[in-house]
């Protein structure tokens, strides 16, 4: 049975960037922030009675994942404190990955170094460009020359596994300028990189601006582009919008690839184990009065059919360069792959498909249109 992964969601950052839309406060106060580590810690023992180290045959936990909002601004005491009671609950592998998100500017060499000491071995940093410019545009408080000192302090601090976040698809970005970010960013010390289109969410302040993006064929330039000097570059990849050096793919959000178990702690996780999905409110005081008084905290919690797992196969395993398996789909889920196949096929003639033995996988060009082909798959699985 693969290990378990684990996320833990922190819901502040220093300010909010103008295109996220994810649950995070702005500039919390102090006493908030060590309320929530309180409710974290208590929430992660409960848990464990059922799941970690108080539990009969306790489940094994390979990955750790950080993330928010902007994990680090808790400091470093309080997210070591997280991660320690994390430790008493549950069993942690040896080589488990532990993961914090940052952004640049956020730490520093001393507090990265009291990361390192408290369990976390990799960094994922969300430079999202390196032109002061497009930092503006996206409502970045950091500047290029922070997210290389950031990078540099982490593996001065003893991190060997570091990621870096970058963005295309910015209004006003040109293709020159994703080219230098990426070979700005490969000549530093990383193992990881995640290249993301930017997506307007509504609601969100750049999406309200209604900013001019770079044209849908050159945004796709920017993709090829990108993944072929990537591959000069030694970072392989092995997802849509993921590329890492040997032996460093983020086992984490693999597993959320290749529909492993996850548990989700904090306001608004997400979880999915024991063929049930569910997550937490999206409220962080009743998130902390809900641990307290030993309320329910669940805004959603539904088992998940057979006939949806299917789907998400699909759909979550053509993100990946690995694919699908003709034979894995009628083995798991009872159900024939032909007409899967057709479409498929059809896609392989365009160049955006190609099959290696009973697996099927897209191209970079297939990525590019991923949703509109995982969407026609559906429909054939009858999943939407």
């Amino acid at each position: 049975m693969p290990g378990l992964g684990i996320y833990i969601h922190i819901p502040f950052c220093a300010s909010k960037c103008a295109y996220c839309d994810f649950y995070s406060l702005p500039n919390p106060p102090e006493a908030l922030m060590t309320d929530y580590v309180k409710a974290l810690t208590r929430h992660m023992e409960e848990a464990g009675r059922y799941l970690g180290k108080s539990s009969k045959g306790g489940v094994t936990v390979d990955s750790v994942y950080v993330g928010g909002g902007t994990p680090v601004l808790l400091g470093a005491k309080r997210l070591g404190a997280v991660l320690s009671a994390l430790k008493k609950s549950f069993n942690l592998t040896t080589n488990c990955e532990v993961t914090t998100e940052a952004n640049p500017g956020a730490v520093d060499a001393k507090s990265l170094k009291k990361l390192r000491r408290a369990g976390f071995n990799r960094i994922s940093f969300g430079v999202q460009a390196l032109q002061t410019e497009l930092l503006s545009a996206l409502g970045r408080a950091h500047t290029p020359e922070q997210a290389a000192d950031s990078v540099r302090e982490a593996a001065d601090a003893g991190f060997t596994n570091i990621s870096v976040d970058l963005m295309y698809g910015i209004p006003g970005q040109t293709r020159a300028q994703l080219t230098e970010s990426l070979r700005s960013v490969c000549a530093w010390r990383i193992t990881h990189l995640s290249l993301y289109g930017l997506k307007l969410e509504p609601g969100t302040p750049l999406a309200n601006a209604e900013p001019v993006l770079p044209k849908d064929d050159e945004q796709a330039e920017m993709y090829l582009e990108a993944v072929e000097l990537l591959a000069k570059e030694g970072l392989k990849q092995y997802e849509i919008s993921n590329f890492a050096r040997q032996g460093y793919i983020c086992r984490h959000n693999y597993k959320y690839w290749s529909m492993e178990p996850y548990v989700g702690f904090g306001v608004a996780a997400h979880s999915d184990y024991g063929s049930k999905r569910y997550s937490f409110v999206k409220d962080v005081a009743a998130y902390i009065d809900g641990v307290r008084d030993s309320e329910s905290l669940m805004e959603d919690m539904q088992p998940v059919p057979m006939i949806e797992r299917a789907g998400e196969y699909v759909m979550l395993g053509l993100r990946t360069v690995n694919g699908v398996s003709s034979n894995e789909y009628t083995r798991q889920f009872k159900a024939s792959f032909d007409m899967l196949e057709k479409k498929l096929e059809r896609c392989a003639k365009w160049g955006l498909a190609v099959t290696e033995g009973d697996r099927w996988r897209l191209t970079p060009k297939g990525f590019l249109v991923s949703n509109q082909i995982i969407g026609e798959l559906l429909d054939t699985t009858a999943v939407k």
